[in-house]
């Protein structure tokens, strides 16, 4: 058979992320990866007292990345605003904005978060892993993010009834 040259023919592209990847997905990475970050850290810093400054700093780190997180993820879903109605619960707790498959890995690894910052400031009480009560906003940073750029939301309706003189 010979080839046509109307047809174009796909060839792989390298550089293109694989098939079956969702938007946002770098973000549910780096959602595990903090979480499992934190988790190893903390656990670590429990057994060995030498680790808990590497744990306090992990925590920090964490904690200013989540408020860096959430701040961006709140003035993108101000701008989205204009034209789509977004919601707190939507934007940071992916309430009926996101597939099952993110709304389980985000608020997973946020629930994460929470029970290892707890369970080893309890171990560990008055000593810097207190510092990982911190962590969570981590994870409702990213969530907010993905909800922010990714969510699924109505859109707005312009308002047809406006107020007149008499009223």
């Amino acid at each position: 058979m010979r080839a046509r040259d109307d047809v174009a023919v796909a060839t792989p592209d390298i550089a293109a992320p694989p098939t079956g990847t969702h938007p946002g997905e770098r973000l549910l990475r780096a959602a595990l990866i903090g979480t499992a970050l934190f988790t190893l850290t903390s656990f670590a810093a429990v057994l060995a007292r030498s680790l808990r400054g590497v744990a306090a700093v992990v925590a920090g780190a964490l904690f200013v990345l989540g408020i860096l997180a959430f701040f961006g993820a709140y003035f993108r879903a101000v701008l989205r605003s204009r034209e789509e109605l977004l919601g707190i619960g939507g934007i940071y707790f992916l309430a009926g904005s996101a597939p099952r498959r993110v709304r389980t890995i985000l608020l997973g690894s946020f629930s994460a978060q929470l029970i290892v910052a707890v369970v080893t400031a309890s171990l560990r009480p008055f000593t810097s892993l207190a510092f990982g009560m911190l962590v969570p906003m981590y994870g409702i940073g990213v969530s907010g993010l993905w909800g922010a750029f990714h969510g699924k939301y109505p859109e707005r309706r312009e308002q047809s009834a406006s107020l007149t003189a008499d009223e």
